[in-house]
């Protein structure tokens, strides 16, 4: 099937940025994209309101039209109006540049009739989205956390509502040359018909990431690259911690710089000194129940962008579970300690055809805790047709000073390296074999420092089907990396999933029947973990969901571990089966609710598993979040109780100026902690932010607090080369 094409205007005159697309004369020779085809609720049909995108540019920005028509405006709906806010559950207009034509990568950017700015990088195709649910910042396929510098304006009408971006080139990365022809494709929401539609017939099984099916925007004539942005910041930070017995409260100021430089219209050169992440919303707290690593996302600005280049180990049906490169390691102590960053530079982009990324930052020496050490990590690809890739990795992590100078003599003090080839194989439309293979080198193990991984998936509008083998060695240690087992194992994982739409029954809009199964052996064939997970999702056309599964376990456990406090599981085999029931109500209502629930055997006694999330709006400007999560287990050794709970509030005054909220109580770590950021955005999610952060022990329904800080923070992007 021929891609639509369409051929972008240049203009001397720029649109006036203010929503106003019909009224526009810029936008009046302007080519105009009108077709738009469902793959949700009905798959392959037109869209059931009619949408017109225009595109045109200057020498500097390249700026997209959009009028979406809606026979009924007061129906549109708006969920939130914050910075990067989900666009699922709300009417919105997203879409995507493929500006190497390379049919893997892309830029998004888009919106809602609120005029939020959401924008995102996609590397691979998006893929690391579905077995591992990728967690926000984490360098798969999906990077959200990307901010770029750009704008756009909304307006609702009697017509419906529409939508001016503005993209300036500087934010984007491309060849070199005029009269360029890039990937492109466009999606409509329309969320009270739960209705998906692109520019694009997209298979109903791939979303916008896709890119290898994008159309075509031809006659793009980018200016030779011209972008030097300089962003400094001032912090004022003051702290307070109880378990010092002096009633003092210490203050510090800071200062620091973060550079852009573009060598080239696809290379960039990123330099940061003195780097700071006050601003970033602290890690959601989580409750351990297992003998294993827990995962944290990367959620700092710096380690974001192209984060995905530098991926290697997350693959689409393993999640995170071996990470060569982990930058969350990078100013992170052993035990989460915060580690001064004095600087570091970045080169990424594309040179001659080929991926490239160079990645140096150096850590200050922390007294007792860590010495200064030096992160090198390199990375290259090279992407081929057909979603096909190969490529290479090595990292070095090196102690720039001594364990006597920190008084920590750990082997973390010695040096480290990581090596890795990777690559994926398309094999037709719908097939894919992906796999890297990779060694570390570390001067206090010998033998035995190998991993590997292979996949084979089979994605089709009908089946989903992946088969994994992967081995860790006993003596594998990335220390730039994450390994959430660090004892030796080899893994098999499978999957096989059929979406069926049924014509006319009680209202379904989809079924998805599915089998899967994960076991982990150590090497002398002993399983210590194994998992058949059989289970249904049952999707109806409003939006409503129940998943009924079941679960056949198996743990085996060879050392005997601490589970809560006086409470131990002993080396044994435990066989055991367990119901699970999954409930999603309409999410694009102003309250919606999902809840999991998982009830049967574990570790040789019984388990009672809830974890709830509901939300509530009363418009797009405030909206609330209530997570709880319970355990009750009964084991041989003992009986308890885990209560979580995560709550966040946010109002949004405007799309650039907010204030949120998070609250934690975690009765397994007796805490209570709260986060509240006030932030008024400028471009590229830079400005004014003003952080308090508190943590407190809970006696009772007393809290003691334990530290407290509040940090103003100020951060102004300046584009030298205007």
């Amino acid at each position: 099937m021929p891609v639509p094409e369409v051929t972008a205007q240049r203009q001397e005159m720029s649109p006036v940025l203010d929503g106003d697309v019909l009224g526009d004369p810029a936008y009046a020779l302007a080519s105009v994209i009108s077709e738009f085809w469902q793959t949700t609720p009905d798959a392959g049909e037109p869209a059931s309101e009619r949408t017109e995108v225009r595109i045109l540019y200057t020498d500097r920005a390249l700026y997209i039209g959009v009028v979406c028509y809606d026979n009924d405006p007061s129906s549109i709906i708006v969920s939130d109006s914050r910075r990067d806010a989900p666009l699922d559950e709300t009417d919105s207009f997203t879409f995507i540049f493929d500006t190497y034509l390379d049919g893997q990568n892309g830029f998004v950017f888009g919106t809602n009739p609120a005029g939020i700015e959401y924008d995102a990088q996609v590397t691979k195709e998006g893929q690391g989205m579905f077995g591992g649910r990728q967690q926000s910042g984490s360098g798969a396929g999906f990077n959200i956390n990307w901010d770029g510098s750009w704008d756009v304006r909304t307006q609702i009408t009697d017509i419906g509502w529409t939508a001016e971006f503005k993209i300036p080139f500087r934010t984007l990365r491309f060849p070199s040359g005029k009269g360029q022809t890039w990937g492109v494709n466009f999606q409509r929401n329309i969320r009270r018909h739960n209705e998906r539609a692109y520019w694009t017939r997209m298979p109903r099984q791939y979303d916008l990431n896709r890119v290898s099916r994008a159309g075509r925007i031809n006659g793009i004539e980018p200016p030779p690259p011209r972008n030097l942005q300089v962003t400094p910041y001032m912090l004022g930070q003051a702290m307070r911690d109880f378990s010092v017995t002096e009633d003092q409260t210490d203050r510090v100021s800071d200062f620091g710089v973060d550079l852009k430089y573009s060598i080239t219209p696809s290379l960039t050169l990123d330099a940061t000194y003195n780097t700071d992440f006050a601003q970033v919303e602290v890690d959601e707290q989580q409750i351990n129940l297992d003998r294993f690593s827990l995962f944290f996302p990367e959620k700092r600005p710096f380690f974001l962008e192209n984060a995905g280049l530098f991926s290697v180990g997350v693959s689409e049906f393993s999640g995170q579970e071996v990470e060569l490169f982990f930058s969350r390691r990078i100013g992170i102590g052993p035990n989460g300690e915060a580690i001064p960053i004095l600087g570091g530079t970045r080169l990424s982009g594309l040179v001659g055809g080929v991926n490239i990324g160079l990645l140096n930052m150096q850590t200050e020496e922390v007294s007792g805790v860590a010495p200064g050490n030096n992160f090198l990590v390199a990375r290259i690809r090279k992407d081929l047709p057909n979603r096909s890739a190969i490529g290479f990795m090595a990292a070095n992590r090196f102690s720039t000073t001594s364990s006597k100078a920190t008084g920590v003599a750990d082997p973390i003090a010695d040096n480290n390296q990581t090596v890795a080839i990777d690559g994926r194989l398309g094999l037709g439309e719908y097939g894919q074999v992906s796999g890297f293979l990779a060694r570390t080198f570390s001067p206090h193990l010998e033998g035995d420092e190998h991993a590997y991984n292979v996949n084979l998936s089979y994605v089709s509008p009908v089946w989903r089907l992946s088969a994994t083998i992967t081995e860790v060695a006993e003596n594998f240690n990335p220390e730039i990396g994450f390994l959430r087992r660090e004892s030796e194992y080899r893994k098999l994982t499978s999957l096989a999933l059929l979406y069926y739409r049924p014509e006319n029954f009680i209202g379904l809009h989809e079924v998805r029947p599915h089998v899967s199964y994960q076991g982990y052996w150590d090497f002398a064939g002993f399983q210590e973990t194994g998992r058949l997970h059989v289970d249904n999702h049952w999707e109806w056309k409003s939006g409503f969901e129940i998943h009924t599964g079941m679960n056949f376990t198996r743990e085996g456990v060879k050392q005997r571990f601490e589970i809560s406090d006086s409470v131990f599981v002993e080396p044994a085999t435990y066989d055991h089966t367990e119901a699970q029931l999954v409930l999603i109500t309409n999410q694009g209502r102003r309250i919606s609710l999902s809840s999991r629930s998982m009830i049967g055997g574990f570790f040789g006694g019984d388990r009672v598993n809830l974890r709830s999330t509901l939300q509530m709006r009363a418009n797009e400007v405030l909206t609330a979040e209530v997570i709880y999560s319970y355990n009750h287990i009964t084991l041989p050794g003992g009986e308890f109780s885990t209560n979580l709970v995560t709550a966040r509030l946010s109002y949004s005054f405007t799309p650039r100026l907010y204030l949120q909220g998070l609250l934690q109580y975690n009765d397994r770590a007796d805490l209570w902690s709260a986060n509240l950021r006030f932030g008024w955005l400028q471009a590229a999610n830079t400005g004014l932010f003003i952080v308090y952060n508190t943590v407190s022990e809970a006696e009772g329904i007393r809290a003691a607090p334990v530290a407290r800080s509040i940090t103003v923070k100020y951060s102004r992007l300046l584009n030298v080369l205007r």
